[in-house]
């Protein structure tokens, strides 16, 4: 197991443009985050280290399920009939089943370091907040989870996983919060958004002095701690004695995404034949038709000004299986990535990622999340690439989290009630109608 995360920022094409203050537009230093995350993360936010030491007790509750295996899909090959080889890093077995966890327990860990006695987060499917509840009770802290209500209704075992490890879970948008009262007002069978649910949790913190916030995605500092994943590929294919062509990852804020392909950026500027795949849907098409530029990262405009592809603060996503897809704005990392032509953004439909995760599970045995089946869909099209052109690639996808929480996805697809949904570009632009011009 890697006993440093790997912080790409010094290896970037260019410096990340800087979070701005949302009134002076000017950019905003460390201090303003204070209020917020524990410093030692703040730290880690604006790094420029390139190798950052992983304290010795997340290591030790990281052993409870790292290193996690990468695995050869020889089956789903078979099933293809294609020349490629296609690994998948198999972040499903830890405890929450997702690969969250990897950040969930650092951040919990600085912030017990510094006193904080409750933490607050959003989670949209219910991994994030599975994560960080099983984190805040190895830690002895406790956790107030705002969850989109869409998904609280989909997902109530993801529910009760989080209340089996001590977490207070609240459907959003709530009563509790003014940015919640708004949307309440505004529409009062609001299926919420992560965006809403960020300014929830966000709100809930700042209001009392014992508490921090917490994000399951999107920042460098927890993109830093996923590296684990991609650090453990290399060193995995180096045993096999193979390399990789194709890494592919589902994105919603980025986290896993970024994970794994992070540790392989600087190969790939150096010259080396890499592909970066990041999939998302159609129904929240953040990289493949969002703006790059500044934005707020939630709804109540509470975070700093962001620089990254965004459908807009104010945009409700449909009620999509997939709930940790439906963000409107992505890690400024990555963005940057796809912006410099170093990362491909694809999106797909709920129909047909779900007919790729069926013939995952017909073949590997393994039922995933509806978020990773954007995954599998992604890498069984560049197989397929490869059995039309006969070229031999290693084709490597992350396997993010499995779906045994979501068997009722899987039902409505066998009975065919699965809608499939494009965001109509008008409706986007709306969104985009009330985002700051930078």
């Amino acid at each position: 197991m890697p006993q440093k995360w790997y912080n790409v920022a010094p290896d970037l094409p260019r410096p990340l443009d800087p979070p701005l203050n949302p009134e002076t537009k000017e950019p905003i230093g460390p201090e303003a985050l204070i209020p917020i995350f524990p410093m030692e993360l703040i730290k880690q936010e604006v790094s420029q280290e390139r190798w950052i030491e992983i304290p010795d007790e997340i290591l030790r509750i990281l052993a409870l399920w790292r290193p996690s295996p990468l695995h050869r899909a020889f089956s789903l090959e078979r099933a293809l009939k294609t020349p490629a080889r296609i690994y998948y890093k198999n972040e499903s077995l830890s405890p929450p089943g997702s690969h969250k966890p990897n950040t969930a327990v650092a951040q919990a860990y600085y912030n017990k370091m510094e006193g904080v006695r409750r933490i607050c987060t959003e989670t949209g499917a219910g991994q994030w907040g599975s994560a960080l509840a099983f984190a805040c009770k190895l830690l002895g802290l406790e956790a107030t989870v705002y969850m989109v209500k869409c998904s609280y209704q989909q997902k109530p075992y993801r529910k009760s996983l989080m209340h089996i490890w001590g977490a207070t879970v609240y459907a959003s948008p709530t009563n509790l919060t003014r940015c919640g009262r708004a949307v309440l007002e505004m529409d009062p069978d609001s299926p919420g958004s992560l965006g809403c649910a960020i300014s929830e949790a966000m709100e809930d913190a700042v209001m009392h002095d014992d508490a921090k916030y917490s994000l399951g995605s999107v920042l460098n500092h927890v993109l830093l701690h996923q590296t684990i994943v991609g650090l453990e590929i290399k060193k995995q294919l180096e045993i096999a004695g193979d390399k990789a062509d194709v890494l592919v990852g589902c994105v919603g804020g980025g986290s896993n995404f970024a994970g794994a392909i992070l540790p392989f950026v600087a190969d790939k500027i150096k010259g080396q034949a890499l592909d970066f795949i990041g999939v998302e849907p159609c129904s929240c098409p953040t990289l493949t038709k969002g703006p790059y530029r500044y934005d707020f990262g939630d709804l109540a405009r509470m975070t700093p000004l962001l620089k990254m592809h965004t459908l807009g603060h104010g945009f409700i996503p449909p009620a999509i299986h997939a709930g940790g897809l439906r963000y409107h704005g992505a890690a400024p990392i990555v963005c940057q990535l796809v912006d410099s032509g170093l990362v491909i953004p694809r999106a797909y439909h709920q129909n047909e990622v779900f007919e790729a995760s069926m013939l995952f599970a017909s073949t590997e045995g393994l039922v995933c999340a509806p978020e990773t089946s954007h995954a599998i869909k992604g890498a069984i099209d560049e197989a397929l690439k490869c059995k039309e052109t006969g070229e031999e690639k290693c084709i490597v996808f992350n396997y993010s989290g499995h779906g045994h929480f979501d068997l009722a996805a899987y039902d409505a697809y066998l009975g065919g009630n699965l809608q499939d949904y494009e965001y109509p570009l008008d409706k986007i632009e709306k969104a985009l109608q009330d985002v700051p011009v930078i």
